[in-house]
């Protein structure tokens, strides 16, 4: 090779090491910033907790029905291990990468308290739909009174936010949000909006429509005589909205459909399980002790939900259990909880409804 062509050969070479000097160059900014603002979010997170715990335990009293600073610390560690868990599994399921999009309708952000929280309807929503009216400055009088719907009330002090919005309150919020076992959520959600619909409203009316197409008798099972669908009629009707990709009602759609938690990150989850605590917990974090209680308020009409699961259940085909796992199938995964002991209440024989 001549010396021209040596000399073109080291400029090529040359130029490539500048293009990849100037490549690394141009995104090593981008890098740190994204190392730095996962650490300033765990920062941020566990900072609060720290300041919370020095302020109020050398401050506060224990006559208020809080934690102690032990128990405090205990469920302090059982959030750690949810938030841990949420995240292993976001990055398991792939639902935490940019092709995935965040939702922020079903967000409320408080100002003026530093919290934010997606709300999930059929878990502890009417508690904490009181709680966040509540620090929007509607006196207790004036909740306990009124015949406006909370939700109604609610939007009309906090709006509904951007996805931007929410990540830049969370540097200085508490964000939490409740979750419920998916099918204990839905069994609530039937015994509350479809048993006890009002006459003539909304759900009343789907109700009909439910029992106009799935209603059916035969030699060996005479049909339901029930005014309102039964269970295994309104669950087909849930299934084949589902399949036809048609948009669910609030109340039995997948949370993580509508929070998204894996694009957005949690400082607090609660559990239907262990609510009492988890509220306690989450109130004296935030400093909400003036503010809200940790009490239960739950506008379910009729038989406990708990008690009613075996009976709604055992009515259910193993098409129809397969069926709504896999329609909360990361509502299950992303929070740890269990189909199986369902399989156990259900029918044996596949009998399929609708």
């Amino acid at each position: 090779m001549n010396k021209r062509g040596k000399r073109n050969v080291g400029m090529i070479r040359l130029g490539r090491c500048v293009a990849f000097l100037a490549a690394a160059a141009f995104l090593l900014p981008f890098t740190i910033l994204l190392m730095v603002a996962d650490q300033q979010y765990n920062f941020t997170y566990n900072s609060k907790r720290i300041f919370y715990q020095e302020f109020v335990f050398e401050n506060g009293t224990r006559d208020d029905g809080l934690l102690s600073r032990e128990k405090f610390l205990e469920v302090g560690a059982r959030m750690d291990s949810r938030r841990e868990f949420l995240r292993s599994e976001c990055s398991r399921l792939s639902l935490d990468g940019s092709s995935q999009k965040a939702y922020a309708w079903e967000y409320l952000i408080n100002r003026q308290y530093h919290v934010i929280w997606c709300n999930i309807f059929k878990a502890a929503s009417t508690s904490w739909m009181y709680n966040f009216n509540l620090m929007a400055n509607y006196t207790a009088a004036f909740l306990n009174r009124t015949k406006e719907v909370p939700l109604e009330l609610a939007r009309k002090r906090y709006a509904r936010p951007t996805v931007e919005m929410i990540r830049k309150a969370q540097g200085d919020s508490i964000t939490f949000l409740i979750v419920r076992h998916p099918l204990e959520r839905l069994a609530s959600a039937y015994n509350d909006k479809i048993v006890h619909a009002w006459p003539k409203s909304f759900h009343d009316k789907m109700g009909r429509r439910i029992i106009k197409k799935y209603r059916k008798a035969s030699e060996s099972k005479p049909a339901p005589i029930e005014r309102y669908p039964v269970f295994e009629e309104f669950v087909s009707y849930v299934l084949d909205e589902t399949k036809a990709k048609r948009t669910l009602d609030m109340h039995w759609t997948p949370y993580t459909s509508f929070c998204t938690p894996c694009k957005f990150n949690f400082d607090v989850i609660l559990k239907f399980e262990t609510l009492d605590e988890d509220q306690r917990f989450l109130i004296q974090m935030s400093r909400l002790q003036d503010i809200v209680r940790p009490e239960w308020r739950n506008s379910g009409k009729g038989t406990n939900t708990l008690h009613n699961i075996n009976h709604l259940y055992s009515r259910l085909s193993r098409s129809q259990l397969d069926g709504l796992y896999n329609l909360y199938r990361y509502d299950f995964q992303l929070f740890n909880y269990t189909i199986q002991n369902y399989y156990d209440i259900i029918h044996s024989e596949d009998t399929t409804y609708g």
